[in-house]
């Protein structure tokens, strides 16, 4: 009942519009719609033209933003494959990101981290000399941030991780990754999961603060 009700109001304004835009003749609408009918079709090619052109411009911006391999965030200093270390080596996520459940930073693995297992693993590969180089001039892996959070929000990982909850809630499935995978955290991401596990969404005490 309630589609046919929308439905004849839809079409009682769309009588209405043609009226009016036609100034009490409505047959002038269908005239007018032929003439711009056929002026269309005398110049049939170079729309067609034009419309290939419109085509196959957004299928290029497509392919270069919106595609899955557009959200691989820049390239590392070092290439580290996640899926290698996370995935076929199983390494804990706590390994390398040793603050995660004491502060509110997960914390980046440092150059002696590293150099821990690769002193003795692949030592002279070109990428764990360069790791070698970051050491011996007291310098800090210039890891590039992949997952962005604005500036006014918080995000505690010390409250998270006694919570139990799994780091592929947030960062998916890492161990499946070699680059990993960009991503802006917005705030129905974070509301959707509060109200699910029914914890906190006061404004200051769970982000803002």
């Amino acid at each position: 009942m309630e589609i046919l009700i929308t439905s004849f109001a839809l079409l009682t304004l769309a009588v209405i519009a043609i009226l009016i835009g036609t100034r009490g003749r409505p047959m002038r609408f269908f005239t007018a719609f032929g003439e711009t009918f056929w002026r269309m079709w005398t110049n049939r090619w170079p729309l067609l033209l034009i419309g290939v052109s419109v085509f196959l411009v957004l299928g290029f911006l497509f392919l270069f933003y919106a595609t899955p391999g557009s959200r691989i965030r820049p390239e590392q200093p070092i290439p580290f494959s996640h899926q290698l270390h996370a995935g076929v080596k199983a390494i804990d996520c706590y390994y390398c990101h040793s603050y995660v459940g004491r502060s509110i930073n997960p914390g980046l693995p440092p150059v002696e981290k590293c150099l821990h297992c690769h002193n003795y693993i692949i030592a002279n590969h070109p990428q764990i000399l360069k790791e070698h180089n970051y050491y011996n001039t007291n310098t800090p892996t210039p890891w590039v941030k992949v997952y962005q959070l604005s500036e006014h929000v918080l995000f505690n990982h010390q409250r998270h991780i006694r919570k139990e909850i799994a780091c592929e809630s947030c960062h998916g499935q890492v161990q499946q990754m070699d680059r990993l995978q960009g991503k802006r955290f917005y705030m129905g991401f974070c509301i959707q999961c509060h109200r699910e596990k029914k914890v906190n969404l006061d404004c200051w005490l769970s982000c803002h603060s």
